[in-house]
């Protein structure tokens, strides 16, 4: 599920939880080698539920941005390629998907790292963005008992 999807800081592509320990998470990589390590109290691990957007009037969740960018590339993965684009091109993609976004706050590093999830996540499957997302007084503790 969407919701177990981590990104840990430090450490590069996205993580889903597998299990729970006395004192650390187990994650398991989302790629070919799906390797599982533990991730532990001092690592800052965060749930792509978490995570937002920073736009001229709000914070977007992340889940919305997803949606859009799948929405434009009909499910494909992104047609820019992230790691030649220029600055330019990494915002005026950012703009097409998401067109209030907040220039300040936004660098060239954080669209990179969304189109890389974006990508990780349809690689693997994981394409119901709208499940990524709490719904109003729900946490994430709450959709993991469900």
């Amino acid at each position: 599920m969407l919701e177990t999807i981590l990104a840990i800081a430090g450490k590069p592509g996205l993580f889903k939880l597998v299990s729970r320990g006395n004192r650390n998470l187990i994650v398991e990589t989302l790629d070919e080698k799906k390797h599982r390590q533990p991730a532990f109290a001092t690592d800052r691990v965060i749930s792509l539920a978490d995570i937002a957007m920073y736009t001229s009037e709000k914070e977007v969740p992340l889940a919305d941005v997803l949606t859009a960018i799948k929405e434009k590339e009909n499910g494909a993965q992104c047609s820019l390629d992230y790691k030649k684009a220029s600055r330019e091109e990494l915002f005026d993609y950012l703009g097409q998907v998401l067109p209030d976004y907040d220039a300040d706050r936004i660098y060239p590093a954080d669209v990179k790292k969304l189109i890389q999830w974006y990508n990780i996540l349809i690689k693997n499957g994981l394409d119901d963005f709208s499940r990524l997302a709490p719904t109003e007084g729900e946490n994430i503790d709450d959709r993991q008992e469900k």
